[in-house]
């Protein structure tokens, strides 16, 4: 199985300006390639595109990676897939209706097949494509720096549990939504809980310290200027609260926005 990438420019909050777009293909049929993740437009994706698209399928629903499912599906004829029980969703972020759907081990067969990983967290729908030894992991994963995992979509507990899960799978590559692949997954993955585990760490100190608020949890937990990402800080500590209050590590109550130690 062969997998191209093509960094497309868009509008995105991710530090590198770009999405990456993957077409897996079968080395004895290149027609036959499964596209993922179309943020939008390039010269150089459509030619890609024009080497052969059968399936078209997306690692989440967010904007900055579905910018072009419907063209492309429009000019390929390819089958068009999505998560389950999200037919709606996909539909109203592409603009098309997906022809199939997949679960957590459903094979899209394009070669020796894609297998697909559920990896909710940073979005309700998230998913991975295995490809033989790599994964092509959307934004459960970066090189460098660090998810957004924000209230209200965001799933401190499920984001966990996908990071560890594909830690036990020990895939060859992560091929990442936003940036260059990772060689070393489990060192990167592991980098990720052990951040977020630290993050929760802050959240739940700035509580015990007496910040009731949101937005003053947000300020005592972070240590560095966050002027230009303060939204999506205060939605990550958020997700961190609702994770401690399904512990029953504080007590959170989300119509009055407040927030005590259990």
């Amino acid at each position: 199985m062969h997998i191209t990438c093509v960094s497309v420019p868009v509008s995105t909050r991710a530090p590198t300006g770009a999405t990456n777009a993957y077409l897996v293909s079968d080395e004895s049929r290149q027609s036959d390639g499964l596209l993922v993740d179309p943020a939008t437009r390039t010269p150089e994706l459509d030619s890609l595109v024009e080497s052969g698209v059968t399936h078209i399928a997306v690692t989440h629903t967010h904007p900055d990676h579905v910018g072009a499912v419907a063209d492309y599906a429009h000019e390929t004829g390819a089958t068009v897939w999505c998560r389950r029980g999200y037919e709606r969703l996909f539909a109203e972020a592409t603009g098309v209706s997906p022809d199939r759907t997949f679960v957590e081990g459903t094979t899209i067969p394009v070669g020796a097949g894609v297998e697909v990983l559920d990896t909710p967290g940073h979005a309700r729908d998230h998913v991975g494509f295995v490809v033989g030894d790599d994964c092509l992991c959307g934004d459960l994963a970066v090189a460098e720096g660090s998810v957004v995992v924000g209230a209200p979509e965001g799933d401190v507990r499920a984001y966990l549990v996908a990071l560890r899960r594909l830690h036990a799978r020990n895939p060859g590559r992560l091929l990442p939504g936003h940036g260059p692949e990772v060689e070393d997954s489990r060192t990167t993955l592991a980098r990720l809980v052990a951040h977020r585990n630290s993050r929760e760490e802050k959240v739940l100190d700035a509580i015990r310290a007496g910040n009731e608020t949101p937005n003053a949890v947000t300020d005592a937990a972070y240590d560095k200027d966050i002027t230009s990402v303060r939204d999506l800080a205060r939605a990550t500590v958020v997700a961190h609260i609702e994770k401690l209050a399904a512990e029953r590590r504080v007590r959170w109550d989300p119509v009055e926005g407040r927030v005590t130690p259990a």
